[in-house]
């Protein structure tokens, strides 16, 4: 039996399969062990009847999740993982890896993850060829669910929404100053609240300021991180992954065509090709 976990900040995907075949598929809170504890990690497993029923009998874990870059992050999911899952083998990767594993399979390729982060990075067949981009929702994730409340927030602080929107976001999220600034630099979690505002702006992205504010983050995203890559790589196919790529890729595409990059494949969420590939595999 073997589990396959694909985790952004927002949500976790999890597959369960055995000869073949998905017995379970479920999704939780996400898993980000840049910021999130092993107690927090390990209420996730032992709340889940799935997890608690085939803990023994899961004998290969795949797990790739946003934060997961560092041996040392790596090593905290591995050590709750084989905690609770006590007959099984684990590996722990980030969730670029995850990305070209489903876009790619073993070909090479440049590959980008547009969700509630963002990243890019060159795909060698094997493994990702490491860089300075992933540097996390404070620094960076340009055009991502992350990067796309920070720009909506502030615009809300400082007066510059549209009254239209203003109007419409109070109403679904009661929102004030206060409860900005407070969810924002007193939270634990700030990047959850940043993206919890996600189906807000899917659902008026025909609005001409939030079609505006996501053409601009994924203009920025093309920009900083596809265009150096390609420099680097001129050769190598495009492949994408995550929601802001896939609910905006007729936007991607375009932009992507201005700057004449060839975006070939566009996928929501991994984690279906991601089981496919080790249920194969194995």
């Amino acid at each position: 039996m073997i589990l396959v976990i694909f985790t952004g900040s927002r949500y976790a995907d999890w597959r369960i399969a055995d000869k073949g075949k998905v017995l379970h598929g479920f999704r939780t809170t996400g898993i980000n062990p840049y910021i999130q504890g092993e107690n927090f990690i390990n209420q996730i497993l032992n709340k889940n009847t799935d997890l608690l029923y085939n803990a023994e009998k899961v004998k290969k874990i795949f797990f790739f999740g946003a934060g997961a870059s560092s041996k040392e992050r790596q090593d905290k999911i591995a050590k709750v993982f084989t905690s609770f899952f006590k007959n099984a083998k684990i590996r722990v990767d980030h969730d670029l890896q995850a990305s070209a594993i489903s876009t790619l399979g073993d070909e090479k390729g440049i590959v980008g993850i547009i969700g509630s982060g963002s990243n890019a990075a060159y795909y060698n067949g094997r493994k990702i060829i490491e860089n300075n981009y992933g540097l996390g929702y404070i620094l960076a994730d340009e055009g991502s669910t992350n990067w796309l409340g920070q720009q909506l927030l502030r615009d809300f602080i400082t007066d510059a929404l549209p009254q239209g929107i203003r109007e419409k976001l109070v109403e679904k999220h009661g929102l004030d100053r206060k409860l900005i600034l407070d969810k924002t630099y007193n939270s634990p979690n700030p990047n959850i609240f940043l993206t919890s505002f996600a189906d807000f702006i899917n659902e008026n992205k025909n609005d001409p300021y939030i079609a505006s504010l996501i053409k601009k983050g994924l203009e920025t995203y093309v920009k900083e991180y596809l265009l150096p890559l390609v420099d680097m790589y001129p050769d190598a196919s495009i492949s994408m992954s995550g929601s802001v790529a896939y609910n905006y890729s007729e936007w991607l595409l375009e932009i992507a065509k201005e700057y004449h990059l060839n975006i070939v494949a566009i996928i929501k969420e991994p984690i279906q090709n991601l089981i496919k590939y080790y249920i194969n595999k194995n």
